[in-house]
């Protein structure tokens, strides 16, 4: 661990919008680390000119995670905040009603009910559906690239995380784009300002995502089978009488599961690709050396993690570097600031799959706390197995054929297209 380093001075309301704004934008996003190492210049925390603290250091970052005096901001803190048509929309009412935005004792409840769902004996079943999805899409691709360029998200990055999934859930093939598609669309509702029509499309997104799994719900009471899907429902009705109640927390269930695992793996699926092209000299350890291949996933993970924002509000009144916090105030942790925060990590700028990060603990890609993210393992398995698959191959003919594009957001990271060429 290296030292600390002191507060620099604060910048004003307007440089700090400015700052976001310019962030929030497709080029911001193609390099946020200079937006990052502004905020962590101005210091630890900083007052956010909408409410509420920025936090930018990997200390602080970790700290709040960590604690029990921290919660997430739930329905009842929405609530009481200024923006209700934004807190009542359809989306976020959904999205109160998931895992993530749970606190103690009704986070604990779930959480237990929910148990270690990726366990080895899961991760062993999964493994070969995932080798197969990943030779199928890489044949394919393969393919398509001895034509021109082509698209590794459209291609590879985003067709394993919902193939991997939709196995594990039993859910048709067939549906597998619009489940995609729906994601895509819902997530907006989970970023730091979305517009109005951002919120509408979410909206919708959430409508269709509510019709979907509820029917899925329905059928399998019908036809009850070994799926996930079928197994909550059944625990479920063994604590919960009111058969309402239990279809609309297993449907909930289910929808935060295809959230969770889609767009966030995709994420890091293309960004292996990427990073690994972008550094040839990486590459051609990996190749030479594939017991790298845990390292350099998490490396991938610290050096742009899928979410690059968490939220936390304070349960009470408390200090944080000295800034006092009101009870119910809310701070934004900045977790892509916090991955390069050089007071943390040696170079934090450089990738380096050679990098000892100490396992999962290395970094706060999947959170950390009572919230650590589930499906952590499969996310991990999934990436394993793409490179497992890719090192094989001649990837020094392989470039990218045009600067990946990216979604204009803050806390999600969505890389577009990412399109590749042979050389």
């Amino acid at each position: 661990m290296l030292p600390s380093t002191c507060t620099a001075t604060i910048p004003n309301r307007r440089a700090l919008i400015t700052l976001f704004s310019r962030l929030r934008t497709s080029d911001g996003q193609s390099d946020p680390a200079p937006f990052y190492a502004r905020l962590r210049e101005s210091g630890e925390i900083l007052p956010a000119p909408w409410g509420g603290h920025l936090v930018n250091s990997y200390r602080l970052c970790q700290q709040v995670l960590k604690s029990r005096q921290w919660l997430v901001p739930s329905r009842e803190w929405r609530t009481r905040d200024n923006d209700a048509s934004r807190w009542n929309s359809p989306s976020f009412l959904l999205m109160n009603e998931t895992l993530p935005m749970q606190n103690p004792p009704e986070h604990t409840r779930l959480r237990r009910f929910l148990g270690n769902m990726f366990n080895g004996g899961v991760l062993d079943s999964l493994r070969p559906v995932i080798q197969r999805a990943v030779q199928r899409q890489l044949d394919h691709y393969m393919n398509r690239l001895r034509e021109g360029p082509a698209d590794f998200v459209t291609h590879v990055s985003e067709e394993i995380p919902v193939v991997t999934i939709g196995e594990w859930m039993e859910i048709p093939r067939a549906d597998y784009g619009l489940l995609r598609a729906l994601t895509h669309d819902q997530v907006y509702t989970q970023e730091l300002f979305p517009t109005a029509s951002e919120i509408e499309v979410s909206d919708a997104a959430t409508a269709r995502l509510r019709f979907y799994f509820a029917d899925l719900v329905q059928e399998r009471r019908r036809k009850p089978g070994t799926d996930p899907v079928s197994l909550w429902i059944q625990r479920w009705d063994a604590i919960e009488p009111e058969r309402d109640t239990a279809d609309s927390t297993i449907h909930s269930i289910a929808i935060f599961m295809i959230l969770a695992a889609l767009e966030t793996t995709s994420h890091l699926l293309a960004n292996v690709v990427r990073l690994l092209l972008e550094h040839p000299d990486q590459l051609a350890q990996l190749q030479e050396n594939d017991e790298l291949i845990p390292d350099a996933i998490e490396e991938v993970l610290r050096y742009d993690a899928p979410i690059h924002m968490i939220s936390r509000v304070a349960a009470e009144p408390t200090e944080l570097a000295g800034a006092a916090i009101n009870a119910g105030e809310i701070v934004h942790l900045m977790v892509g600031s916090a991955h390069h925060d050089p007071t943390h990590y040696r170079e934090p700028h450089l990738f380096d799959v050679r990098r000892r990060l100490g396992g999962p603990a290395g970094h706060l890609s999947f959170g950390a706390g009572i919230h650590y993210c589930l499906g952590s393992t499969l996310a991990r398995l999934e990436a394993e197995v793409l490179l497992k698959a890719l090192l094989p191959l001649p990837l020094s003919r392989l470039q990218i054929a045009a600067p990946p594009q990216w979604a204009p957001r803050v806390a999600f990271r969505r890389m577009t297209t990412l399109p590749l060429a042979l050389n």
